[in-house]
């Protein structure tokens, strides 16, 4: 009978650890800040939820330098600022997050929907992304599409690395882009 105590303890120590490592994951972190490459170019991002709401707010800028063939270097700055709404867990542990944006470079205007997934049971930490964007502007740039295809991995809950591929359809080559986020 002095044992029991010890047994019911045990059991119910090991019930709420097995529970816990069934939880479900938290989820994809929406509010962070982001520093990517891309060729010549530097991106810095910041996205964050309003409060406990679905909307999405970000604010982007890029840093550019092209070099042409007459040997002259232009330089600039573009920034874009969006705001969308994300639909969590949609199908499958998607989330869809579909939003607007506008920024100063040929005054355009953009509508996108970016897919994420969390592959945690594949492979801890690993996540992919999918998106797609319609761009309407002035200049050389007046209507453009592309698709992103992103493959990233949660360090720990503060950090993750990413590579994405972006394919504008309009230019020889794929955009290749690195970034270092910081969730927050």
């Amino acid at each position: 009978m002095k044992h029991i105590l010890p047994i019911l303890t045990l059991t119910t120590l090991a019930a709420a650890a097995s529970a816990q490592s069934a939880a479900a994951p938290a989820g994809l972190s929406y509010n962070r800040v982001s520093v990517s490459r891309a060729g010549q170019e530097n991106h810095l991002a910041v996205s964050q939820l309003l409060g406990s709401s679905n909307v999405l707010l970000g604010l982007s800028n890029r840093s550019y330098e092209t070099t042409y063939g007459t040997g002259t270097t232009d330089y600039g700055n573009y920034t874009f600022l969006s705001v969308g709404y994300v639909f969590k867990n949609v199908a499958a542990g998607v989330d869809a997050t579909v939003y607007l944006g506008a920024g100063n470079e040929f005054n355009n205007s953009t509508v996108g929907v970016n897919l994420r997934r969390s592959l945690s049971e594949v492979f801890a930490g690993l996540e992919v992304a999918l998106g797609h964007e319609m761009r309407e502007g002035t200049g050389g740039n007046a209507r453009a599409s592309s698709w992103t295809y992103e493959l990233a991995y949660n360090i720990n809950k503060q950090f993750q690395l990413a590579y994405g591929i972006t394919d504008t359809k309009t230019a020889t080559e794929d955009r290749h882009t690195v970034s270092v986020r910081y969730n927050f």
